[in-house]
């Protein structure tokens, strides 16, 4: 049970994520998804052209592909919230957290577009003269200097909200659980501890070696650890196929219900499935904008319209495995287990002998890219508000707060990832829809100038 300090952050995060804040995002969402006319929508097929490279050119400013940004933003999106914030979704909010985090992920995708188009229109230069994007340029380029304290508070907060300790915590959690336990090992802190120090050696010959090297290695592994999950969850589906059909059903059923949360309050059942949407996609927050920031690209709308497909990925497909997962199992009525443990359950119910041992290789390649992407996130919002030139000073606080979190309370770790992602939802959703008007008038050129064959012309 967490102390006084820990009840106190627990209930922090419940007071940010009440009302005000879910308005704002799903509000916010609506109003872009409408302002845009779904014009985006339409041109899925041209997102992903894009993504694949046609239209990359090595001398546009930038530091890394649209590939390589989607890459890197779906290494800090694709990680533990889809495994065991899904989990804790279930446990505390029932099934139809689920339908929640589908709706939010909807209005996600419209979010995602105009933060990332906005993160490249709204470049601005860190104090060494290199190009940046993300919320506190666009606030600062796009508001004016009079934003920048919102943009330095983003900062601040964001340094939190992306740091390590929810993702070193349940992989620690998961080796000792899964891997060790029941082979003999006894669960101590020490043990925790060991393989903390042992994740920070990992992450850290990855982080200092800059965004190029993250983009390369979460261009290597992110498509793994898709594939390799969703095989793994449609074997589940496949062995239970005649439960498919009746685990939707419950989705949709308790998702107007709300049975499972606080004796039937609709109400926090929506709150909770934004909640776990936006630790999992993250669509309004900020980190996302960062990465795409940095995407080798003259056109913001093409950084938008990749950076749209990050939550269907992430929210629609890969979540809602883990959903069909814990519910075919029958696993969430089980309120002994939280977080990764009830996944894990699920898993080895699911495929017997080596479901777990799967679930652990896949536990871990979504938890390291995610610990390798988020430094980067850190690192720029640091060198924001002190310096580029003092940038591995958060590297170091970062690699050092891993092992904190091995040993950390899973609720008040969480509470203070929600704590901080909240706070950084504020600054974020304000000035993105106060710049809005500038992506509409963007859109409106970019695809003229598309139906108009002009990137043709000039590939």
């Amino acid at each position: 049970m967490p102390g006084k300090f820990g009840q106190s952050l627990i209930d922090l995060s419940n007071f940010l994520w009440g009302t005000p804040l879910l308005i704002l995002l799903f509000i916010g969402g609506v109003f872009f998804f409408i302002y845009s006319r779904l014009k985006p929508l339409r041109y899925i097929s041209h997102a992903v052209a894009i993504l694949r490279g046609k239209y990359d050119k090595s001398d546009e400013p930038g530091q890394i592909s649209h590939y390589q940004a989607l890459s890197t933003a779906l290494a800090g999106t694709v990680g533990m919230g889809n495994i065991s914030g899904v989990a804790l979704a279930m446990v505390m909010g029932g099934p139809g957290t689920i339908f929640w985090m589908w709706i939010s992920a909807l209005l996600g995708m419209m979010t995602k577009y105009f933060t990332c188009t906005l993160a490249v229109m709204f470049r601005g230069y860190d104090s060494k003269g290199e190009l940046q994007g993300g919320p506190m340029y666009f606030i600062v380029e796009g508001l004016g200097k009079n934003w920048k304290p919102l943009a330095v508070f983003f900062s601040l907060v964001a340094m939190v909200g992306v740091s390590p300790m929810f993702q070193a915590n349940q992989l620690t959690q998961a080796f000792v659980d899964i891997a060790l336990v029941p082979n003999g090992v006894k669960d101590s802190f020490t043990l925790h501890l060991i393989i903390g120090i042992c994740i920070t050696v990992i992450v850290a010959l990855v982080v200092f070696g800059g965004i190029k090297r993250i983009g390369k290695v979460a261009g290597r592994l992110v498509p793994v650890m898709v594939i390799l999950y969703i095989l793994s969850v449609l074997s589940i589906l496949f062995l239970n196929s005649s439960e498919i059909i009746p685990s939707f059903r419950l989705i949709f059923q308790d998702a107007f219900t709300g049975k499972a949360v606080m004796g039937g309050a609709l109400g926090s059942l929506i709150i909770m499935g934004f909640r776990r949407a936006a630790f999992s996609n993250e669509a309004g927050i900020g980190t996302a904008p960062m990465a795409h920031g940095a995407a080798k690209t003259k056109e913001p709308v093409r950084e938008g319209l990749v950076a749209m497909l990050g939550p269907f990925i992430d929210t629609i497909i890969v979540c809602t495995m883990t959903a069909l997962a814990i519910i075919i199992t029958g696993v969430w009525k089980d309120s002994s287990v939280e977080g990764i443990s009830l996944t894990a359950k699920a898993f080895e119910i699911g495929i017997p002998f080596i479901g777990k041992y799967i679930l652990i290789v896949c536990v871990t390649i979504f938890a390291l890219t995610t610990l390798f992407a988020f430094p980067y996130y850190g690192t720029k919002a640091f060198s924001f508000v002190f310096g580029a030139e003092y940038g591995n000073i958060y590297k170091y606080l970062y690699v050092a707060s891993i092992s904190l979190g091995a040993v950390s309370s899973l609720k008040v770790v969480i509470s203070i990832f929600d704590s901080a992602y909240a706070l950084m939802a504020f600054p974020t959703m304000l000035s993105a829809i106060l710049l809005s008007p500038h992506v509409v008038k963007e859109t409106k050129k970019y695809f003229h100038r598309y139906k108009n064959g002009e990137f043709d012309q000039n590939k």
